[in-house]
């Protein structure tokens, strides 16, 4: 087995304070690996990066045709968002349109990311509530494919029709077959697979355009969803949003907890997967731009990029102490 390798760096002064390691894997639209840093067969949960997979179903069923879905809801199929407005209103207005409520959602209160929507919940002294969990837009996602398949309400559970057809749709984008889930921090069930799998999935998402069967087409709207909407994606000071904005519709970026991210490059038609090895997002938001330079499809001089790759370390009165900046290998160009 291949250790994890350094991937972004930690520097004050003049010195090397800490150091981040991990794992990544570029594929091309055939699996391939073109590229590896470190363990490319590490056995990894993908987390939230893998939520454009478990949002197929809702596309291949034909439940998002049935429903009227727009680009808009499929976006937030895909999001980890914070729970800002523009996501709640949507979120809510969606549930309404299913006849369903934040009772029926199943991934619990979440006191939302975004600063203005926390403020006025604290200064109204009201709790959040479940569409403020940043996996709301999957979840209701969840329950309109369950609506269409006539199936019960408690979709998370690992024998529910929905999350049968979630498990067939990753085995088949990964081309393996999951040795097993854990329970995301949403409840519902994220299955397992190698850094290599993860970034094949992404290598077909990447290639979707070109094909022509029902699955195919679900991932090529999800992908464009992503890239149309990168606000609803995430938010307005997020990683993913910013970076998609800065690659212009040039790909889809999607981080997930315990620092996992990917990237869908369909101009190439590569997919790309990072894990790192202690979880820390500083850590994979520097590697997966990294990345995205290395492989064109990110302009360094933009500033998204000059945020994540370099980034300057602040200390409480605004001095620059050091940087983050991610190893020599990841930026050599493919």
């Amino acid at each position: 087995m291949t250790h994890p390798v350094p991937m972004a760096e930690i520097w004050r002064g003049p010195y090397l304070e800490s150091l981040h390691l991990g794992h990544a894997v570029i594929c091309d639209e055939s699996g391939r690996i073109l590229r590896a840093h470190g363990d490319a067969q590490a056995l990894i949960y993908p987390r939230s990066a893998c939520k454009m997979i478990q949002a197929l179903p809702l596309l291949s069923s034909g439940a998002a045709d049935a429903f009227g879905l727009g680009e808009e809801q499929l976006a937030l199929a895909c999001a980890s968002h914070d729970g800002a407005a523009i996501h709640t209103a949507r979120v809510r207005a969606w549930l309404a349109e299913l006849g369903l409520t934040d009772d029926d959602l199943r991934c619990g209160p979440q006191m939302p990311n975004d600063r203005e929507e926390r403020t006025r919940l604290i200064c109204s002294d009201a709790r959040p509530c479940q569409y403020h969990n940043n996996c709301s837009g999957k979840h209701t996602g969840f329950l309109t494919l369950s609506k269409h398949l006539g199936a019960g309400p408690e979709y998370v559970e690992i024998d529910h029709p929905v999350q049968r057809a979630v498990r067939t749709a990753f085995e088949e984008a990964t081309g393996q077959e999951s040795p097993g889930f854990g329970i995301d921090g949403c409840s519902a069930p994220n299955f397992a697979t190698t850094l290599h799998g993860l970034a094949r999935a992404m290598a077909w998402f990447a290639g979707a355009n070109g094909r022509s069967d029902s699955a195919s087409r679900a991932a090529a709207r999800l992908v464009q969803a992503m890239m149309a909407h990168p606000a609803l994606v995430a938010g307005q000071q997020r990683a993913c949003t910013a970076l998609m904005r800065a690659m212009g519709g040039r790909g889809a970026v999607k981080t997930g907890a315990e620092g996992v991210f990917v990237a869908i490059l369909p101009e190439r038609r590569l997919g790309v997967a990072l894990k790192i090895s202690d979880g820390a997002t500083r850590a994979s938001e520097c590697a997966i731009a990294a990345l995205l330079i290395a492989l064109g499809a990110l302009d360094p001089e933009q500033d998204a990029a000059r945020r994540y790759v370099n980034a300057p370390i602040l200390n409480r009165r605004g001095i620059v102490t050091g940087a983050i900046r991610p190893t020599a290998d990841l930026l050599q160009p493919l």
